[in-house]
């Protein structure tokens, strides 16, 4: 992830953050329990928001980003610790977090299936998935507006696919809630690790 991107992304996306999308965040960080992964936590937006978790480990493939992140993590109410690392290899023993999340992450990850893969076997059994992301549309206009969007998007945001079907991940979980929003571009969702 480049300089630039990690240096402008919080500025671009404040008017949603402020607005929407702060308290989307809030309501699906408040079923974190236990000790919880953040996969690609970019410049920390989320570490504010924990609440009563025992700590966050946090991996940021990006040193950029990382370093955007320093003031949110002094704000956080909970420890947090960052890891560089991307997220198709976690560095971390199966069964090790209580909860995994995964917020606006998933479009850049350029495997997102083998990140899930990672994302279940870091999970505990019966341990939570938290995802909020913005998925292909179900519209079937809007959904090739993506298609045709998406490889000059993935040049200007830095790997970002609009088109990205990553409800279709979590087909090997109990999803437990799932709510859609602004006609089903974003969604939020929470799954058991049923494994």
């Amino acid at each position: 992830m480049g300089r630039s991107f990690a240096k402008w992304y919080d500025f671009f996306m404040g008017p949603l953050e402020r607005n929407k999308f702060k308290s989307i965040r809030k309501e699906l960080l408040s079923q974190a329990t236990g000790t919880v992964l953040e996969i690609g936590a970019g410049t920390g937006i989320n570490f504010p928001l924990y609440g009563t978790v025992e700590k966050v480990t946090a991996i940021e493939p990006s040193p950029y980003m990382i370093k955007s992140s320093q003031s949110r993590r002094e704000q956080a109410v909970v420890p947090i610790e960052m890891v560089q690392a991307g997220a198709e290899v976690l560095p971390f023993g199966a069964d090790t977090f209580d909860t995994v999340v995964a917020t606006l992450v998933m479009c850049t990850i350029p495997n997102p299936e083998k990140a899930f893969q990672e994302m279940r076997r870091v999970c505990k059994p019966g341990g939570k998935i938290l995802l909020f992301e913005h998925i292909k549309m179900e519209n079937r206009f809007l959904a090739t507006l993506q298609d045709w969007l998406t490889p000059a998007w993935k040049k200007i945001c830095d790997g970002c696919c609009l088109n990205r079907t990553t409800l279709e991940l979590l087909a090997d979980t109990e999803i437990i809630e799932l709510k859609k929003y602004y006609n089903g571009l974003f969604v939020l969702a929470v799954a058991e690790n049923g494994k």
